[in-house]
């Protein structure tokens, strides 16, 4: 059955109660607020929402209120029960309540005369259900947080009140899962970017436009390093390419017409012409691609780039750095022959899992997205489709790995293989993909010479091997909760004389470590020596080396790791071990001494 709106019931016990608990918000909230209109309420992952409009604004400081006020009602005992009325009944019921967000569901989403609906107590809603049999059955839940949500979801409609709450069958299980949200609030990379000082969002700049601080620029930088070096062993061929082109680029490449949605306007000229901010980069590539007649011999031809791309995602879906509107992908486009395509597209999987593998990205599954049936969406034809999507299928089965099918979740150009991971608070989000592509080459009538000298069309792989670096910084965020391995890390041990003294040695022992491109800071404050360490271990710093009298008389210096182990230490032998660690990109290495490891696993 599924709800009058944009919720469809699966019949899941869980996704039944947390149904029924939007129900009991919606009616705890018409008795406090009985001029409240009020739109759709679905289960979601791991809880539930109920979309208001309010005659005067609340926030989180109300929520208590509207939770005892859903208790009592719980303790009530009210049956949900379920009735059927006529579309005249049904409208003229939901007009007397003065709730047009019904109205307009009922004109819009019932078909036929008959209109379902559910009571609890005095509340009415439009609702298919299923319910649980009455409220006393809703034990365990929690009102969360308020946030703004646009009606229907649509930015030309009015921003209701959207409350967020979570239920679950047991006390215990409710219980469990708020521990688990606080661990996540912890690990929370717009928290962490902000107390660790490593990327910034301004209103003067633009929501979804997110400045990389010196820090956050430093990890960047030590990913696309690592990228790159990998990219260009594996015979990718890096470029570089503007972030914008003329709008007839995207409009040749289908973006214009079908990924319309997602793009800037256009900037217009006096004499005409138009630039597009790019949403992707093969059109690009393509370009370079066509640069010079290619031979079968040139193939394949994987041209590599960490390009910017410019995409309008409304404000209601931003999200830190995680869904932004300009990012840096980490792209790549590789021409080759059909006979190349599915070492290509292997190729690109193991590339891959070589980055989740090195990065710590343990727990991700795939997702063979497909086309669905609304056939205004894609291009091509449906004998084009069955090949890229088998090509892709079979790639991964070669490879020993499952898959899921994602249907309609395909680019419009061919299906993909979406590598799918969670956030600190499990929501679901994709980080590489490998595409295959055959409408491109033949809407920018791509040839190569063949080995019988006839021209005939390449196949392209899209593929983002590593994702956006936006995207991926957020993830390995709140995966290592800052503390991240060494060889990311913006600084990387921080050197801190016992006494004002001993700041000479300090700085001795921080250019010896610098001079082996170890990325130090030497605390030459005049502060007690705890302080200093406290300061370093907020920051997350992998090391941090203590001198004072004893290490000046011998030359070294006492080291201390993040879990807290000590140990003495020559200057030479330290800069010998943290440079291995650098060079190895542990993610957690043991230790000789102490056993421990440096990094702390998610």
């Amino acid at each position: 059955m599924a709800e009058y709106g944009d919720h469809e019931s699966s019949g899941d016990p869980l996704e039944t109660l947390r149904h029924s608990a939007a129900h009991l918000l919606a009616a705890a909230v018409t008795e406090l607020y009985p001029d409240a209109r009020y739109g759709i309420g679905p289960a979601v992952q791991d809880g539930f929402y109920y979309d208001f409009a309010f005659s005067k604004p609340i926030s989180e400081s109300d929520l208590p209120a509207i939770e005892s006020r859903m208790r009592k009602l719980a303790q009530a005992d009210i049956p949900f029960v379920h009735e059927t009325m006529s579309r005249e009944q049904a409208t003229e019921e939901f007009r007397r309540r003065g709730q047009d967000y019904k109205l307009e569901l009922i004109a819009d989403k019932v078909e036929g005369d008959e209109v379902s609906v559910y009571r609890t107590g005095d509340f009415l809603d439009l609702c298919r259900g299923p319910h649980v049999r009455s409220t006393r059955d809703l034990k365990a839940f929690k009102l969360l947080r308020v946030a703004g949500a646009y009606w229907r979801g649509d930015e030309k409609k009015p921003q209701l009140t959207r409350i967020y709450g979570t239920a679950w069958p047991t006390p215990r299980e409710l219980e469990d899962y708020v521990k688990f949200l606080e661990e996540a609030e912890l690990r929370d990379h717009k928290k962490l970017g902000k107390d660790l000082k490593l990327f910034a969002v301004d209103d003067r700049i633009g929501p979804g436009l997110p400045l990389w601080l010196p820090d956050g620029a430093t990890i960047r930088r030590e990913l696309e390093r690592f990228i790159v070096d990998e990219e260009l062993a594996r015979g990718y061929l890096h470029v570089r390419t503007p972030d914008v082109a003329r709008l007839d680029l995207f409009r040749q490449s289908g973006h214009a017409q079908l990924y319309k949605e997602y793009m800037y306007p256009p900037m217009t000229f006096e004499d005409g012409e138009q630039l597009e901010l790019r949403p992707v980069n093969c059109p690009h590539h393509i370009v370079i691609y066509q640069t010079e007649l290619r031979s079968y011999r040139d193939l394949p031809l994987r041209i590599a780039e960490i390009g910017n791309n410019w995409r309008y995602e409304r404000s209601g879906t931003l999200a830190g750095m995680n869904r932004v509107r300009s990012f840096a992908l980490n792209d790549a486009h590789i021409f080759c022959t059909p006979d190349q395509l599915m070492d290509e597209v292997k190729g690109a999987i193991d590339l891959a899992l070589y980055f989740s593998r090195v990065l710590g990205i343990d727990e991700f599954w795939y997702q063979l997205s497909t086309r669905d049936d609304v056939k205004d969406k894609w291009l091509g034809t449906e004998e084009q489709w069955q090949e890229a999507q088998a090509s892709l299928a079979e790639a991964l089965e070669s490879m020993g790995q499952q898959y899921r099918i994602g249907v309609g979740e395909a680019a419009f150009y061919g299906p993909k293989i979406d590598f799918q991971v969670y956030d600190a608070h499990r929501r679901e989000f994709t980080n590489s993909t490998v595409q295959v592509d055959f409408q491109l080459p033949q809407r920018f009538d791509l040839e190569y010479v063949a080995e019988d000298g006839s021209r005939k069309r390449p196949v392209m792989v899209h593929r983002g091997a590593a994702g956006a670096m936006e995207r991926l910084f957020s993830y390995l965020i709140e995966r290592y909760a800052g503390a991240f391995p060494t060889w990311l890390h913006p600084t990387q041990v921080v050197v801190a004389a016992v006494k004002d003294e001993f700041n000479d040695y300090a700085r001795e022992v921080g250019e010896r470590l610098r001079a082996s491109k170890i990325r130090v800071h030497v605390d030459h404050r005049s502060e007690r020596l705890d302080r200093k360490v406290r300061d370093a271990k907020v920051k997350k710093v992998p090391y941090i080396g203590v001198v004072g009298g004893k290490e000046v008389e011998s030359g070294h210096v006492n080291v201390q790791n993040r879990a807290g182990e000590k140990v003495d230490m020559a200057v030479d032998a330290f800069v010998d071990m943290i440079s291995a660690e650098i060079a190895e990109r542990r993610r957690t290495p043991p230790h000789s001494w102490g056993g421990g490891p440096t990094g702390q696993r998610g």
